[in-house]
């Protein structure tokens, strides 16, 4: 499969309609219904040229605060969350609760600034909630409006 940042260049704004169809999950559309009902967020798609992700990613912000940034893979996608110094404390006991390997790449995951970047891969449903975790533990601690 053609990857996805050579699928749709920085000149071609691929529709939400053919990342859907990129990604072939179900979680997708269920992450976006939620975030969008739960919150009121609309998504917003952006071209970046990270060497982490490159290409459309789409980003869900609240009150100027990012939530969560999503990356399209090829049948699942990536979700970026990152964990602030405000939250930090929360969310070493709430990553307990997660699954093993949302606990792993929290715990290799170097702290920069008093963050944590965390480069989910959302596979199966476990990943998924603990996702939904992490997002309502930011919406919570970091003053951003519900």
């Amino acid at each position: 499969m053609i990857n996805w940042h050579e699928l749709y260049s920085g000149e071609t704004t691929p529709t939400f309609g053919q990342v859907e169809d990129y990604i072939k999950s179900p979680l997708w559309q269920k992450l976006n219904n939620h975030l969008q009902q739960a919150y009121g967020i609309e998504p917003k798609m952006e071209y970046s040229r990270c060497s982490m992700q490159k290409g459309w990613n789409i980003k869900y912000k609240k009150s100027g605060k990012s939530l969560c940034t999503l990356y399209p893979m090829p049948g699942y996608f990536i979700a970026l969350v990152v964990i602030g110094a405000k939250e930090m404390q929360e969310a070493e006991f709430l990553i307990l609760s997660c699954s093993d390997y949302v606990q792993a790449v929290f715990a290799s995951t170097q702290s920069g600034q008093g963050q944590k970047w965390l480069m989910l891969d959302v596979k199966n449903e476990s990943t998924f909630e603990d996702v939904l975790k992490l997002i309502a533990l930011r919406i919570s601690l970091a003053n951003i409006k519900a």
